[in-house]
């Protein structure tokens, strides 16, 4: 339940970033909203105050090197490619994760899991695809989509592997991770060719949309994936957040007035389904 809430509220992210951005440029606007959530954060902190705190930082700080080059991926990703494009190769990444999981963790995907992503990517395909569309040709835009989903499979394994071997607490895990984003993308900011450093805007339309990101899309989401990452299935993780094609459907349906034609909504179905078969309670 917990990571389909996540997947619910980064549905709604794709708005509340697109209105963002249009006011901020991406690297700027990455730097404010992860170093806002780290400030949030400090106090988790002291959740490193145990004997094995190096060998536990650097592994959290990995996984905030990996967040951060999602991000950098997808943000780009999305500017460079059609939107069709970038939600199909971003969902992917349901695909992916069994196989990153049977590399990374030694753990053999069932027939039930392959099955169900397999469902969900052709879910995702007809959401994405719904008015037409083609991925024969990949852009250098699709090239960094694809680069994303790959990394949300190793993501998702190297956070359970990183729980279980280390046992630190999520909010504390997500306070290294925002920190590591902050100063990788304030690097970027510094070092790259681009735009000055420009001042914050002041509508309320910026800081509404940046709440919305640094409290649900950002902390709480975080936090659940960081929490549940290092107890559930990989694949299992992968699978629920691979719902959010369709619940940010259904918030561009409700909230923005977008439509779906029929193939749309069989997408969405496959999707859900694949989601529910999986997590289905077992004898």
């Amino acid at each position: 339940m917990l990571l389909l809430l996540v997947a619910i509220v980064w549905g709604g992210s794709y708005s509340a970033a697109k209105l963002a951005t249009a006011q901020m440029p991406v690297l700027q606007f990455l730097v404010l909203r992860f170093g806002l959530t780290f400030l949030l954060l400090l106090p988790a902190l002291r959740g490193l105050a145990i004997p094995a705190w190096p060998a536990a930082l650097s592994g959290a700080s990995v996984l905030g090197a990996n967040l951060l080059a999602i991000f950098i991926c997808e943000t780009f990703g999305v500017s460079l490619t059609t939107a069709s494009n970038a939600a199909f190769l971003i969902s992917l990444c349901v695909a992916f994760t069994p196989l990153c999981e049977w590399w990374l963790l030694g753990e053999k995907p069932s027939n039930a899991v392959v099955g169900a992503a397999c469902l969900s990517l052709l879910g995702a395909g007809l959401l994405a695809f719904q008015h037409g569309g083609s991925v024969s040709s990949l852009a250098l835009g699709d090239g960094l989509m694809l680069i994303a989903a790959f990394l949300r499979g190793v993501m998702v394994c190297l956070t359970r592997s990183h729980g279980q071997r280390h046992g630190l607490p999520a909010l504390t895990m997500t306070a290294v991770q925002m920190g590591v984003m902050t100063l990788g993308a304030l690097t970027l900011t510094l070092t790259m060719p681009g735009p000055a450093w420009q001042s914050l805007p002041t509508s309320e339309s910026f800081w509404g949309a940046m709440a919305y990101l640094v409290l649900a899309c950002t902390l709480l989401a975080f936090f659940v994936q960081n929490h549940v990452g290092s107890r559930a299935s990989p694949s299992r993780v992968a699978l629920l957040m691979g719902s959010e094609p369709l619940w940010g459907a259904l918030i561009a349906v409700l909230w923005m007035g977008d439509s779906l034609t029929p193939l749309g909504w069989a997408g969405g179905l496959l999707i859900t389904f694949s989601a529910w078969w999986v997590t289905r309670p077992r004898r």
